[in-house]
Formats: C-alpha cells, structure tokens, sequence
C-alpha cells in the first residue's frame, strides 16, 4: 500500500515539475536544465509536504522531527533527483527529446532509487533505526 501511496505523490509531484519546467522553458525562454532543476526543487517541496501527512504518517508521531526528516528527503531524493536529471537531461536534449519527455525519462530513471532512500532513509522513524546485524538502536 505505502508503494501505491509513494507512486500517487510521486505522480502528482510530476504533474508540478513538468508545469514549472514547461512553464520555465516555454512561457519564459528558460534553459531546460535549469528551468528542470526548478521544477524538481518544486516537486520535492510538494512531495515532501505529502509523504509526511500521507504516505509515511505513521512513522511522523510525536517526537519525530520534520525539520530532520526534510533535511534527509532533500539530501536523499533531492539529491538522487537533481543529480541524475543533471546528468541526463543534457544528453536526453541533445538526441532531440523535448524537454517534457525528457523530464519524464529522467524521472523515471531517478524514481526507485528515491522510494528506497525515503523508506530507508528519510522517513524512519526512531525504531526503525537498525544497527549493522539487524538489532535496535
């Protein structure tokens, strides 16, 4: 189910980066890489946002702190998302991809990288913390 719920967030948090970068490239003359990296910056802020009243909630009780949590997800997804657009979109344009469907290859290339940093690094929650050997720290 958490699968499904990461998948929707996901899919909306594309529907907010693909109308940023489209927005960017075609309404304001951006350059596509840096118009991607905002879309992506507005996806994370968006995703974020829903991953933690939706998708991980039961793991943002009391005493989980949002502030660590969106510091990992940015390092963590932030990071896999930027750098891997970063690297790929230069190379997805110049074979003559669009930039929105080359939006879309990227995204789909970073995406199962960053359900398993959200699930094993970004959303877990004091319990969940395991030390090398599988016993609780």
């Amino acid at each position: 189910m958490r699968f499904a719920r990461f998948n929707l967030v996901g899919g909306l948090g594309l529907g907010v980066q693909l109308s940023v970068v489209a927005g960017l490239v075609h309404g304001f003359g951006a350059d596509p890489v840096l118009a991607t990296a905002a879309g992506i910056v507005a996806a994370l802020l968006h995703n974020f946002t829903w991953h933690v009243r939706w998708t991980w909630r039961d793991r943002m009780g009391p005493g989980v702190s949002r502030a660590a949590a969106f510091a990992r997800f940015v390092s963590a997804n932030g990071l896999v998302s930027l750098a891997g657009s970063m690297a790929l979109m230069p190379v997805l344009l110049r074979f003559g991809l669009p930039v929105v469907p080359a939006n879309l290859v990227a995204i789909g290339a970073c995406g199962l990288a960053n359900y398993w940093l959200a699930a094993a690094v970004c959303f877990t929650s004091p319990l969940d913390v395991r030390a090398p050997g599988g016993t609780r720290i």
